[in-house]
């Protein structure tokens, strides 16, 4: 994406002289707090050149004098690059630096004066803490300043890609089952209706998917409303095909209009007690309700979160075809990288075209994420023409990938050693791994939320003075958003207790800017393990199938114990994949598995 000449930046500052406002702050998200919104809502990217096909994680705020756009460690090094020449600075919204952006704003704008935020882009939870703290401060707070309509020109348009049936006999439970759990979730917070504003919570409810509407996501642009007598999914009618429509007839959900949403909320009943999600619903629309809003659904995500046994079982063949595909990828890596033709982009290229050959892929579950030695230390690193590493020499190759397959979305990261690694890469990657395989290892009581597990993984790294900043796990979907709540893994409280069924990443890093960068990363579901005095306690099961570089592993450090989890898993590997490889390939493989000691 272009940076954006700094004469729109000045249009903006003219736009809020013209309508009262003394500051703005701008959202990187849709009416429905999507980590990847579609195009037509990426207003905060344009404006600010901080961008990337990923999409970046950011919030910028405009007065007069100053342009800022905070963003989090994964991104710090990305954005200082980016931004340079648009008017904007970064701000750091973690770290030892960290600099929280409402109590920057209520510091800097003067009593008096006006906040302003376009209300369908801000979650009613955000909204709000904005606007208690400005006006705990005497500051007028504006909800309705859709900014991105005065000023950019050529804004795309809302998309308007076809939907498609994901498979039942795949899903393993049908639409009137989870609207029936939805209800029994909506009951229980007392109310008697939900409007779900959640992207991928409507794919999960209706069993409804798309392509591109959201980037590498098969989620698609609506709004979802239940009660016990209606059930109507708000989308653009040109999207229906004659299947979905026949799908939707057969769960009597009726259609309407995308747009209709706000005057269909502002018009239900008083008595109606309408469950919304304050994190997930825009201000925007919370602000047109007529009725009674009850704060909750939270039961909704969790409700998706958890896998049943027809999912797990079909996760594992997209962790097969996955294998196979990046069993092809490093194996052509190791082949042709000491002729130096290798690069970032190339190599991106070539990993697409293996996964999108099995006509169970639909699209990679991300953007891939390729860094050869200093493009590794930056964590959503992104090659571009302008940015492009050739493979050449020795060195670390960060390879963080995924894909969306009808069986299962995958996610994983393998760092590998070109050439001849030095002993501070073996010991770094190392350490690294330790702690990957303590939080595969660990055994908890029922109960237990991720912060609680988080340390496990980054033991052996503060141990030694080092550390990484992003989170260790976040929730998979399946065959929806690579990143799904509400559990996680991470050092920051989240109170999403982990339960069976439910499938995260296990990806500690380390990263040295200028350098190189380290990550490892499976996913893990959570199983039963057994049931003691103490009552149930859960365990992990690693789900990816796809060896560790064994050059990098420094076995002067590892355990036994460790030891022999490496080789079990490796044996599965081998065992799951083969079957599937060509001999070369079931060699290759077979050299890569085999025992360390």
């Amino acid at each position: 994406m272009e940076k954006v000449n700094a004469k729109y930046l000045a249009l903006l500052r003219q736009t809020m002289k013209d309508h009262g406002i003394d500051a703005v702050v701008i959202s990187g998200t849709d009416p429905h707090q999507s980590e990847l919104p579609p195009m037509h809502w990426r207003g905060r990217e344009w404006l600010t050149g901080f961008a990337s096909v990923n999409g970046t994680n950011g919030t910028a705020v405009v007065t007069q004098k100053e342009a800022l756009c905070w963003t989090d460690s994964r991104y710090f090094i990305q954005a200082e690059e980016q931004l340079k020449g648009t008017g904007f600075s970064m701000m750091k919204e973690d770290g030892p630096e960290a600099v929280d952006l409402i109590d920057w704003l209520v510091e800097h704008v003067n009593e008096g004066q006006t906040v302003g935020i376009d209300g369908m882009t801000f979650s009613v939870a955000y909204a709000q803490r904005i606007e208690q703290q400005c006006s705990d401060n005497g500051i007028k707070f504006n909800s309705n300043f859709p900014l991105f309509d005065y000023i950019y020109p050529d804004r795309p348009s809302r998309p308007m890609n076809k939907l498609f049936v994901h498979d039942e006999k795949v899903v393993g439970q049908d639409v009137d089952s989870k609207m029936d759990d939805i209800m029994t979730e909506v009951k229980a917070e007392l109310a008697n209706s939900i409007l779900i504003s959640a992207l991928d919570d409507i794919a999960w409810a209706t069993n409804v998917r798309t392509a591109n509407d959201i980037a590498y996501s098969p989620i698609f642009v609506s709004y979802l409303y239940v009660d016990d007598a209606k059930r109507i999914l708000f989308v653009d009618k040109e999207k229906v095909t004659d299947e979905v429509k026949k799908h939707l007839d057969k769960y009597h959900i009726e259609i309407k209009p995308y747009d209709a949403v706000l005057d269909f909320v502002a018009a239900l009943p008083k008595v109606n007690r309408l469950l919304v999600d304050p994190e997930k619903t825009a201000r925007g629309v919370y602000d047109k309700i007529g009725c009674t809003p009850v704060f909750g659904g939270a039961g909704v995500a969790r409700l998706k979160s958890i896998k049943n046994p027809t999912m797990l079982q079909n996760i594992d063949i997209a962790m097969d075809k996955d294998g196979v595909a990046l069993v092809k990828f490093f194996k052509y890596v190791e082949e042709n990288a000491p002729e130096g033709k290798l690069t970032e982009v190339g190599l991106g290229n070539y990993l697409r075209a293996l996964r999108l050959a099995d006509p169970s892929c639909v699209d990679e579950s991300f953007h891939p994420i390729i860094g050869w030695n200093a493009h590794g230390a930056i964590v959503h690193y992104e090659a571009t023409e302008e940015t492009d590493f050739t493979i050449e020499g020795d060195g670390l190759l960060l390879v963080d990938s995924g894909g969306q397959y009808t069986f299962g979305t995958t996610d994983i990261t393998r760092t590998v050693a070109i050439g001849t690694p030095t002993e501070d890469q073996k010991r770094d990657f190392t350490l690294v791994l330790k702690g990957h395989i303590a939080l595969a290892c660990a055994k908890f009581p029922e109960g237990t939320r991720g912060a609680q597990l988080d340390v496990l993984a980054r033991q052996f790294l503060w141990a030694e003075g080092k550390a990484y900043y992003h989170g260790t796990g976040h929730g998979v979907g399946f065959f929806i958003n690579c990143h799904e709540g509400p559990q996680n893994i991470r050092l920051n409280e989240n109170p999403a207790r982990l339960e069976p069924g439910m499938v995260t990443s296990d990806e500690p890093g380390l990263y040295l800017e200028g350098k190189y960068g380290i990550r490892t990363e499976n996913l893990i579901a959570v199983e039963k393990w057994q049931t003691t005095d103490f009552g149930p306690f859960f365990r992990f099961k690693t789900l990816t199938m796809f060896p560790y570089d064994k050059k990098l592993i420094d076995l002067s450090i590892m355990t036994p114990q460790e030891i022999a989890w490496v080789n079990d898993y490796h044996k599965k590997v081998y065992a799951r994949l083969s079957p599937l490889l060509d001999e070369e390939e079931k060699a290759w493989l077979a050299d890569k598995t085999s025992p360390i000691a």
